[in-house]
């Protein structure tokens, strides 16, 4: 029975299809050629946003990363500069004892 309604239902559909006019059919393809631009679009417009964001998000990323270095090279002067001092002191409390 399933096949019986099965090939009923294909036999109608190629009737249906072999019975298009040529405008119609010309009028189909034409609405897929504006469906496929579409999708064109919209795919190239999405490749654009993300490609700006992952722009952004790596600028982001990379400023970062130029702040973290200057806070640690400026951190680390600051320490080398106190430790100096200290082994001045240190040095000058040596002589003043000596």
């Amino acid at each position: 029975m399933k096949r019986l309604l099965t090939s009923g239902l294909v036999a109608a559909t190629a009737l249906g299809l072999a019975a298009c006019s040529e405008r119609a059919q010309n009028e189909t393809a034409e609405a897929g050629n504006a469906i496929a631009a579409d999708t064109a679009a919209t795919t190239s417009n999405a490749v654009n946003d993300v490609d700006a964001a992952t722009d952004r998000a790596l600028n982001s990323a990379e400023n970062s990363l130029d702040r973290t270095g200057a806070a640690l090279r400026n951190s680390g002067d600051r320490a080398a500069d106190a430790t100096g001092n200290a082994m001045v002191r240190a040095g000058e409390e040596l002589r003043d004892k000596n």
